[in-house]
């Protein structure tokens, strides 16, 4: 009879590729994943792995128990989920995906509250791009996924997930402070004809809107360097070499505090940043923050701790960006 606990170890295994990398996932020492190893083989009768120079490699039979192994601990995880909604408690483990822009200003803050408040939630985090992080949803690798919506640039979002919109605000164009496109708020978009531009990178939300605003404009946009993160792109604008299109709260710090503002300041922070100024666009550009989840999941527990606490987080967020004074 195959023992689930070394099931579980050989799953981890087969999923990292190495002793290693599996004894450091399951917080135990190597010795003893090969030593649960080698019981598994003796139970199932054949030969799992074989060394590969330094590591190890699936055999046929390998291959063959890791996709049950995987498939049964996909069905525990569920299970836990499940029997967490059945409590009305948010327990377990929360794989969560979120684009680089939401983590430094939102999920500290989040992840904080939710272990304080949910002590039996494990959360793990992943960053990546919208086009990798929706399939690794569908696919239960994660569950839940916090993903931008652009104006210009809608998120494309498969059949079988719910979505929350957590928070909509404005875009703002970045300039160098002293900029010419600095004596006018709003600025027209269709007069940044010229100039550098710092967006993200290539079929990402922000970077599709950039060439749809310019486009309609008649313009090419010469966007010449491309982050995945907008503190960088704030980097080249304040350096004088850029110009960049940025929602507020990817400047603001964990929680919504900005070491440009002042601790009693009371209202939002400078529309002149440590260099940069923050302009108004014309068309109006906005994004919003949007959670993602599988539909037959929305309604646990975990997911619905993590809504909460995310919404909450981002209006906080949202209320200190920085911005031109109304």
């Amino acid at each position: 009879m195959i023992g689930w606990e070394r099931l579980r170890v050989f799953a981890a295994v087969a999923d990292h590729g190495s002793v290693g990398a599996a004894a450091a996932a399951l917080h135990i020492t190597g010795p003893a994943v090969t030593q649960q190893l080698r019981k598994l083989e003796r139970e199932t009768g054949a030969r799992l792995v074989e060394p590969d120079g330094r590591g190890i490699r699936l055999t046929a039979a390998g291959h063959v128990l890791a996709g049950h192994a995987s498939a049964a601990a996909t069905a525990v995880a569920d299970a836990q989920r499940d029997l967490a909604a059945l409590h009305d408690d948010a327990a377990g483990p929360l794989r969560i995906g979120s684009v680089a822009s939401a983590l430094r200003a939102l999920l500290p803050d989040v992840l904080r509250r939710l272990i304080a408040e949910h002590p039996r939630l494990v959360p793990t985090v992943t960053d990546g791009e919208v086009v990798d992080l929706l399939p690794a949803l569908r696919s239960r690798d994660l569950d839940a996924v916090l993903l931008e919506s652009w104006t210009q640039r809608p998120a494309r979002l498969p059949a079988g997930l719910r979505v929350a919109t957590l928070v909509t605000e404005p875009v703002l164009l970045a300039v160098p402070d002293g900029h010419p496109a600095g004596a006018h708020d709003p600025v027209a978009l269709r007069t940044l004809d010229g100039e550098v531009w710092a967006s993200s990178p290539v079929g990402t939300e922000p970077y599709e809107s950039l060439q749809q605003l310019q486009r309609a404009a008649g313009i090419e946009p010469d966007a010449r360097y491309l982050f995945g993160d907008f503190a960088t792109q704030l980097a080249m604008v304040r350096a004088g070499i850029a110009i960049a299109l940025v929602p507020g709260m990817a400047v603001v710090g964990p929680g919504g505090d900005d070491p440009a503002r002042a601790p009693d300041a009371p209202g939002r922070v400078p529309a002149v940043v440590d260099g940069v100024r923050f302009l108004r666009c014309r068309p109006t550009v906005g994004r919003s923050l949007v959670l993602a989840s599988r539909e037959s999941d929305a309604d646990l527990p975990a997911l619905q701790a993590l809504s909460a606490t995310l919404r909450a987080a981002a209006g906080r967020v949202v209320r200190t960006a920085p911005g031109p004074d109304a």
